[in-house]
C-alpha cells in the first residue's frame, strides 16, 4: 500500500509533467484546459466546505469569485498593485462579504438559504453589468498578465505552473482544516445541529465561519480565472457557473476534498470535449447529475469502493457456486 507521502510525490510528478509534454506537442488550449481545471478545483473545494462538509446551500457562489476578480482587474490594472498583493487583497474583499452574507443566513435554512445565495449571485452579476465606470459594464475589461518580482506569467504553461502551486497549497489547506478540530466541528454541524450544540459546538460561529472560508476560496479561484483569461464580463459569472460549481461537488461528491475535485474535473472537461456538438454538454451534464444521484449518493468518488464491493461479491458468488 502507498504511502500518502509517495501518492503526493507521484501526483505532483505527474501534474508537473502532464503540461510539459502537452506544450512539447504545441498543445497550448489544452493546456488552458489544464489551468482551468485547477481553477474550478479551488472553488469546488470551497464549495464543498460549505455544503458538503457544514450542509449550507449556495447557489450564488459565481458572484465572490466575481467581486475577486474585478477586484484584482482594477488593483493591478488601474493602480498597479502587484499580483500577489492583489490576490491577496481581492479574496479577503471576498471573504469579507462571506462572513457579510453568512451572518443573516444564521436565519435561514434549507430552500430558504439556497434563494438567498442566489440572490446575492444575481445582484453581484447585474452590478457588474450596470456599473459601467467601475466595470466596463457589457463589454467587460482587460486584465494585465499576472507578474511577480517581474517574472511575467504571459504563456499559458507559465501561468499553468502559478494556478498549480496556488490550488495545491489551497487544497493542502483545505484537507488539514478538515482533519482538525474545527473541520470535525462543521461536519457536526451538518449531522445535527442539536447534538452539536449539546457537545459544545458554537452553531453561529461556524457557520459564518464556513461561508467567509468558502467565498476566500472562490476568491482565490476568481482571481486566478481573471489573470488566466487576461479578461472579465458579466457572462463570466452567471448564475450558471454557480450552478455548475454546485453540480460539480454533487457530481464528484459531498463531504470529500477529493470529490470536490473530481467533480471540477468532470463538469469543466465536458463543455471542451463535446463543444462541436450543440447542447450536448448540457444534457451530458444533466444525465450525469440524475446518474450519481441514483446509482452513486456519495459521488464519483466512491465508484472505486463500489467497483470493488461488486467484484468481491462477485468473488462470493462464484466461490459459492464452485463450493455447491
Amino acid at each position: 500500500m502507498k504511502s500518502p507521502l509517495r501518492t503526493r510525490l507521484l501526483l505532483a510528478a505527474a501534474l508537473v509533467a502532464l503540461p510539459l509534454i502537452t506544450a512539447a506537442l504545441d498543445r497550448p488550449y489544452v493546456v488552458y484546459v489544464y489551468s482551468l481545471l485547477l481553477v474550478y478545483s479551488v472553488a469546488c473545494v470551497g464549495l464543498n466546505i460549505l455544503t458538503g462538509f457544514t450542509g449550507q446551500i449556495s447557489i450564488g457562489h459565481a458572484g465572490f469569485m466575481a467581486v475577486s476578480a474585478y477586484a484584482s482587474a482594477i488593483f493591478t490594472g488601474r493602480y498597479g498593485v502587484p499580483f500577489i498583493l492583489s490576490m491577496l487583497i481581492s479574496a479577503a474583499l471576498a471573504a469579507l462579504l462571506g462572513l457579510a452574507l453568512g451572518v443573516p443566513a444564521l436565519r435561514l435554512r434549507g430552500h430558504y438559504l439556497a434563494i438567498c445565495t442566489l440572490g446575492f449571485g444575481v445582484a453581484v452579476s447585474q452590478l457588474s453589468a450596470v456599473w459601467e465606470v467601475l466595470t466596463g459594464g457589457y463589454q467587460g475589461m482587460k486584465v494585465p498578465v499576472a507578474t511577480i518580482l517581474g517574472f511575467r506569467f504571459d504563456t499559458d504553461l507559465k501561468f499553468y505552473f502559478l494556478a498549480l502551486i496556488v490550488a495545491w497549497l489551497m487544497i493542502e489547506a483545505a484537507i488539514n482544516m478538515i482533519n482538525s478540530r474545527p473541520g470535525r466541528a462543521l461536519m457536526a454541524v451538518r449531522d445535527s445541529e442539536v447534538a452539536a450544540m449539546a457537545m459544545g459546538v458554537d452553531l453561529a460561529k461556524y457557520k459564518v465561519a464556513s461561508f467567509a472560508i468558502s467565498a476566500l476560496y472562490a476568491g482565490v479561484a476568481g482571481v486566478l480565472y481573471a489573470h488566466l483569461v487576461k479578461y472579465v464580463s458579466p457572462f463570466d459569472f452567471s448564475g450558471s457557473v454557480s450552478m455548475t460549481l454546485l453540480a460539480s461537488i454533487v457530481v464528484g461528491g459531498l463531504g470529500s476534498i477529493k470529490g470536490s475535485v473530481l467533480g471540477a474535473i468532470f463538469m469543466t472537461l465536458l463543455p471542451h470535449l463535446f463543444s462541436r456538438v450543440k447542447n450536448l454538454p448540457l444534457v451530458l451534464a444533466g444525465a450525469s447529475i440524475v446518474f450519481v444521484v441514483l446509482f452513486l449518493p456519495y459521488g464519483l468518488v466512491s465508484l472505486p469502493a463500489k467497483v470493488r464491493s461488486f467484484a468481491a461479491k462477485r468473488r462470493m458468488s462464484k466461490d459459492g457456486n464452485a463450493a455447491a
